[in-house]
């Protein structure tokens, strides 16, 4: 019997730290060399998404960031983030469970939810990988029928 690979939504601040010019921020630094420790050594083992929206947000700013933020993402199946999505995350603000300064993060966390997607990987403490959000955003959820992905950052999937 073959066994699913499990999979990872490839949120937009983990493309940014992989492809980012080495920060002088001695804890930014080690982030950056974890993701890329991660993308190198672990990703191949995971199913690895994105969706719409990382793209969005990858296109944004620097161009030569964006372009190799655009060539790390390259070859990534895309989730769908239409209009069930989209209402779910606009709901997820207008109850706030997140601010809504927080958008593109609720269409993240409803993305991955809906494609019912095993592991969440971010840098975004604030939003998403924050354990006093896990509990409501696990609620608002599981309200929907749904189930929340691990939210972790490439530290907590790492291996041995």
């Amino acid at each position: 019997m073959e066994t699913k690979m499990e999979t990872v939504y490839i949120e937009t601040t983990i493309v940014s730290y992989l492809v980012a010019r080495p920060s002088r921020d001695m804890v930014m630094a080690a982030h950056q060399e974890i993701t890329r420790q991660w993308w190198q050594h672990e990703r191949p083992i995971y199913r690895c998404v994105a969706s719409h929206e990382v793209l969005r947000e990858s296109s944004q700013g620097d161009a030569e960031m964006s372009r190799l933020r655009g060539e790390a993402l390259a070859g990534l199946p895309l989730l769908e983030t239409g209009d069930p999505v989209r209402r779910l995350a606009k709901e997820m603000v207008q109850r706030n469970v997140l601010p809504a300064k927080a958008i593109s993060d609720a269409l993240h966390v409803v993305a991955a939810s809906w494609h019912r997607v095993d592991y969440l990987l971010t840098w975004n403490c604030r939003h998403l990988a924050n354990p006093h959000l896990q509990k409501p955003l696990r609620a608002f959820m599981a309200e929907h029928s749904l189930v929340l992905p691990e939210i972790c950052t490439p530290l907590d999937l790492a291996g041995d």
